[in-house]
């Protein structure tokens, strides 16, 4: 599959099946997300897998119950060190790592599809639980949820805005 097709066929997927992710694909899912881009190539990400079932019934709760969690077999965890990004100062914390985060995160989702694989980008958590039950450091942050697995269903793609709506040339 060629970078435009996965592009156009990744989807959100909030239903799972059971079946395990071999995890040879884990590796290059995350492999995927290690090659993002990073400002100054700083590399503040890091990447926490959950299996445990117990881990992810604890994620699910801190994930506001979206049931899509608990559901998934895989769960990755995108954290930054802001620390990595402090030769930029307060914007290199506070911003580029959580650019940095997103770059991996999109990545990863778009190597999951690749692979036959369903994900969806989560960006609603309490992040002090998630930091708590994965005992990170205190300085890390919590940027992003990416539940993994078969797909129990491909939704079509939602409505998106055109080309005309969105595009401007040389000024608005």
């Amino acid at each position: 599959m060629d970078c435009f097709e996965v592009i156009n066929q990744r989807r959100s997927i909030r239903h799972y099946k059971s079946d395990p992710v071999n995890d040879a694909d884990i590796m290059k899912i995350l492999e995927a997300g290690r090659l993002a881009p990073s400002a100054g190539n700083l590399q503040p990400c890091y990447f926490i897998v959950v299996k445990d079932p117990q881990v992810k019934s604890q994620l699910h709760k801190a994930a506001l119950g979206q049931d899509l969690i608990a559901q998934a077999p895989v769960v990755i965890v995108v954290c930054v060190d802001p620390e990595r990004s402090s030769k930029f100062g307060d914007t290199g914390r506070n911003y580029y790592t959580r650019l940095d985060a997103a770059n991996a995160t999109q990545n990863m989702l778009l190597a999951a599809c690749a692979l036959g694989y369903g994900s969806c980008w989560v960006g609603a958590f309490k992040e002090a639980a998630v930091k708590e039950l994965l005992a990170l450091p205190d300085d890390f942050r919590v940027v992003s949820l990416i539940p993994l697995g078969k797909a129990a269903a491909n939704p079509p793609l939602p409505p998106r805005r055109s080309l005309e709506e969105i595009v401007r040339w040389n000024k608005w």
